[in-house]
């Protein structure tokens, strides 16, 4: 959820804002890169928060601010389009509902990037012989779900004209993640966890 999230978000944000919100590429990609430099620059501190208070608890906070964020991506309305013979909005020109969309993409990225480090507080705790292969194992499958959720989006949007399925489906998966922690975190700290030291 974490590492797909964010991978999948920063690969389809650019066609998001340019098809809902009639950005230019420019623009576009502007937008997308200050979403993203949020999420990469927190994931130390997901880490170093996760060390303080614990990676489940973490992470379960973080599920929450990111399903809610989706939700609200979901519920937000298309921008108006430009006048014809106009390629798009450049970024003085976007409506005040694309910058409302910038400013929860950027809460919700924050959050999968601090989840990013929470996730990596926990691996080395619970795979201490399979640290290597279970580092590439996640890698693997941020990318795969970074995949799943453009391609999710794309179908979204192609099936209902807009995205607020996919993104509405994003919030859910975010809320199981957290039902699946609330459901092992208990099992979790009474085993492994007590052995690793670490705060689980």
């Amino acid at each position: 959820i974490t590492f797909g999230g964010f991978v999948g978000l920063a690969s389809a944000l650019p066609l998001y804002f340019t098809t809902q919100y009639h950005a230019t590429g420019v623009a576009a990609g502007l937008m997308v890169a200050l979403i993203v430099a949020f999420g990469s620059g927190f994931r130390p501190v997901g880490g170093y928060i996760a060390d303080r208070i614990g990676g489940v608890k973490t992470l379960s906070f973080l599920f929450v601010i990111v399903s809610a964020c989706y939700f609200a991506v979901a519920l937000l309305p298309a921008g108006p389009a430009p006048a014809k013979g106009i390629a798009g909005w450049n970024l003085l020109q976007l409506p005040p509902v694309a910058f409302a969309a910038v400013a929860l993409f950027s809460i919700g990225v924050l959050s999968l990037g601090m989840g990013n480090g929470a996730v990596f507080q926990l691996l080395p705790q619970r795979f201490r012989r399979e640290i290597g292969a279970m580092t590439g194992l996640v890698g693997a499958a941020g990318g795969f779900g970074g995949y799943f959720l453009a391609k999710t989006l794309a179908l979204s949007k192609g099936a209902t004209g807009g995205f607020m399925v996919g993104f509405g489906f994003f919030g859910f998966l975010a809320l199981l993640g957290l039902v699946g922690l609330i459901l092992v975190k208990t099992r979790w700290r009474t085993t492994w966890g007590a052995v690793s030291g670490a705060r689980i």
